[in-house]
């Protein structure tokens, strides 16, 4: 079985949440005691939330944003890199492969990011090259977060990687749901132009 209910270990969070400098997480009111014009809103995620984690992205565009900004709307997330010629492209034609599975309602009420293990090289330039050669819908968000949170962000998504020597990767090749609140409802490393039906369905049931 591919899909299965997922919900992230607080232990896991916290040993992501740790490789991050103090004056990140005081700017996003998670650390108590701090005080800062969205601790409000940052206290009210739950615990088990990947929003936990203050991450910026750079997008497809060149433009700036933060991981919590897509607070709000289910999201199907993965990891990848824009110069992975094999499973990478597997990556994203299942993310299509679930979208063709939606009505155009609930494609509507789903985000897609996925987000970069190779920030150096996948500038916004790189992502924008890759959205059009794949012909991503434009509504998909193809980001880097900045090389320091590569580890952060695989962590709290329990995406393992190992960079080679040649600057190819290998890793974990997985989609993942995520609710409007950045909880992990379900993963599946099934990919490919055929969608996994399980996970189709916890996605349909989510939305």
């Amino acid at each position: 079985m591919n899909v299965k209910p997922f919900r992230p270990l607080p232990l896991a969070l916290a040993a992501a949440l740790a490789c991050v400098p103090f004056a990140a997480l005081a700017q996003s009111g998670t650390m108590p005691g701090v005080e800062s014009s969205v601790s409000t809103r940052a206290a009210e995620l739950p615990r088990d939330s990947v929003y936990q984690l203050p991450l910026r992205l750079t997008d497809q565009h060149g433009r700036t944003l933060q991981w919590q900004s897509r607070r709000g709307k289910p999201q199907l997330v993965s990891m990848f890199y824009a110069s992975c010629r094999y499973i990478c492209p597997l990556i994203i034609e299942g993310g299509k492969a679930v979208e063709r599975a939606l009505t155009p309602a609930q494609r509507e009420r789903l985000g897609v990011m996925l987000i970069s293990m190779d920030p150096e090289r996948d500038t916004p330039q790189a992502l924008a090259a890759l959205a059009e050669e794949r012909r991503v819908d434009p509504r998909w968000v193809l980001a880097a977060p900045a090389p320091g949170d590569v580890r952060s962000v695989a962590g709290v998504l329990d995406v393992r990687y190992r960079q080679l020597s040649d600057g190819e990767f290998n890793h974990t090749s997985a989609l993942i749901l995520l609710d409007a609140e950045g909880r992990i409802v379900a993963r599946t490393e099934k990919i490919g132009t055929r969608p996994d039906p399980e996970f189709v369905t916890a996605v349909q049931a989510l939305l």
